[in-house]
């Protein structure tokens, strides 16, 4: 991977597809009845609340440094 990929618009576009991905799975394994528990229903929950609440915060940043 070239450094490029490292800096600017590309390390954020590929970290804010990264959280989305990483939600969409969640939630397909939830939607899909992957879950064995209610314990592991509510983890899984969380975990997505938790990658929405970092998406948010990175395109509040974003939005902050395009006012600039």
């Amino acid at each position: 991977m070239a450094r490029e990929d490292f800096t600017g618009d590309t390390l954020i576009e590929k970290f804010k597809s990264r959280l989305r991905d990483l939600m969409n799975d969640r939630a397909d394994n939830i939607a899909t009845g992957s879950c064995a528990s209610f314990d592991e229903y509510k983890h899984q929950s969380g975990v997505i609340e938790g990658l929405a609440l970092a998406e948010r915060e990175l395109l509040d940043i974003i939005q902050e440094l395009e006012r600039l």
